[in-house]
């Protein structure tokens, strides 16, 4: 896959965050980081979106079901 390089100014707090992670080893280094979470915020809106289709077609979920799907995913 292309990269592709941009700039981007963050909060001191949230590069300080990233720099952590790479220091822990938990991120190879802040691109890695910053990619990493911004692939999950575009999933994120994407099952949004999926869910905002299934309420308009099937209403709603029920109490149970909604509490079922956020505790297998740690909602």
């Amino acid at each position: 896959m292309q990269k592709a390089r941009i700039t981007v100014s963050i909060k001191r707090e949230v590069l300080e965050a990233a720099e952590d992670r790479v220091a822990a080893g938990e991120a190879s280094s802040v691109s890695a980081w910053v990619e990493d979470a911004m692939e999950k915020k575009a999933n994120d809106d994407e099952l949004l979106a999926l869910l905002a289709e299934m309420d308009a077609e099937f209403g709603p979920p029920s109490e149970e079901a909604e509490a079922w799907a956020r505790n297998v995913l740690g909602y």
